[in-house]
């Protein structure tokens, strides 16, 4: 008899001691969930400042507009609103559960500490997460992946080409204004000068040019006694007298715009697709050829002259280029800063106007 007592005994002190267990375990969860309501508006409202603080940068840099600011400000303001509402939620329904309960399902409850600057709540079953909510406890900020630095394109340019002579108007010039032209191939990379603004970009890379100049008057270049090209009559009635310098230069440009922003919650992204562009620069390279091309009839006979040589015109090529426009079509000009032709006593200089297409 004595035996069964004290075994009642034993019983009766494991339950109460378990019982006083489960009640310390049980007022410890809600005092966390409660700890948590505490923390939720004072996280959410620092997420909120990292995010302002994101768009006032932007801004700052040009990348949006005083209105887009202000709508993605209130879009995170409303965001981060709807946050404190939906968690304040969660927690007191952790809490109800709890207290409707009475610790009765106290081993199904977890509220526990995960990796530091996260805490979870969710319910276990069979010692497994059924349904869990991680929350951040310190400010959420996502690093955005920019759009490369650096793009390449083709470049192809063709257009009007003459020469501006010393002391003459372009009217006045030996060269038919329609029938001199140039063309312009090559390559060139554009690469942002700063890292989260695609405003200003610098743009060089290489082109080869050709520059043709066609005679009016029956006239072609010869060089006279003391080496220079000068023009004179042909005896012969031209069909055609034309003038090529062929160049190998190296462009570099500033160019502006105000291009589109592109925005995911991964990545920013700028296009220049039906945006203006401004590009100003100069180029420098080298005279990499020089000829000239005669048709006209002899005795009845169509003959060609396709005469190469350096016709004394310089050899280092360096000049001024702009071009402004939309998109990858761009009204282009480009001087030359030197002289077409060494030593000349009246100084020529080439000058182009057309159409450049960055494709």
């Amino acid at each position: 008899m004595r035996t069964i007592t004290m075994f009642v005994l034993v019983l009766a002190t494991l339950f109460m001691v378990n019982n006083l267990s489960a009640q310390e375990d049980y007022e410890k969860k809600i005092k966390a969930l409660k700890s948590q309501k505490e923390q939720v508006t004072e996280q959410e409202k620092e997420a909120l400042k990292v995010e302002v603080e994101e768009i006032n940068r932007r801004l700052r840099d040009g990348l949006i507009s005083s209105a887009e600011a202000k709508t993605l400000k209130e879009a995170a303001a409303e965001k981060r609103a709807l946050n404190i509402e939906n968690r304040l939620i969660i927690i007191e329904n952790q809490i109800s559960l709890l207290e409707r309960n009475e610790g009765v399902l106290l081993n199904d409850i977890q509220v526990d500490s995960i990796p530091e600057g996260q805490i979870r709540i969710g319910i276990d079953i069979g010692g497994k997460p059924a349904e869990s909510f991680v929350f951040n406890s310190r400010p959420w900020k996502r690093e955005l992946k920019y759009d490369r630095r650096t793009y390449s394109d083709f470049v192809l340019a063709a257009g009007l080409n003459n020469a501006i002579i010393e002391g003459q108007s372009l009217n006045d010039t030996p060269y038919q204004l329609g029938g001199s032209r140039f063309f312009e191939i090559g390559w060139q990379w554009r690469t942002r000068v700063f890292q989260n603004s695609n405003f200003l970009r610098l743009n060089y890379g290489f082109s080869f040019q050709f520059n043709g100049l066609k005679m009016k008057d029956n006239q072609y270049f010869v060089l006279n006694d003391q080496g220079n090209a000068e023009l004179q009559p042909f005896e012969y009635e031209l069909d055609k007298s034309k003038f090529r310098m062929d160049n190998l230069v190296f462009p570099v440009h500033l160019e502006f715009d105000p291009s589109k922003f592109k925005k995911t919650e991964k990545t920013i992204r700028y296009s220049l697709h039906n945006q203006f562009r401004l590009g100003i620069g100069a180029y420098g390279g080298f005279n990499i050829g020089t000829r000239q091309k005669l048709k006209y009839d002899q005795d009845g006979n169509s003959v060609k002259d396709k005469l190469k040589r350096d016709y004394n015109t310089n050899n280092l090529i360096y000049g001024l280029s702009a071009y402004a426009g939309f998109d990858g079509v761009l009204l282009y000009l480009k001087y030359d800063l030197n002289p077409i032709f060494k030593d000349a006593t009246i100084e020529q200089r080439n000058v182009s106007l057309g159409l450049r297409f960055d494709l």
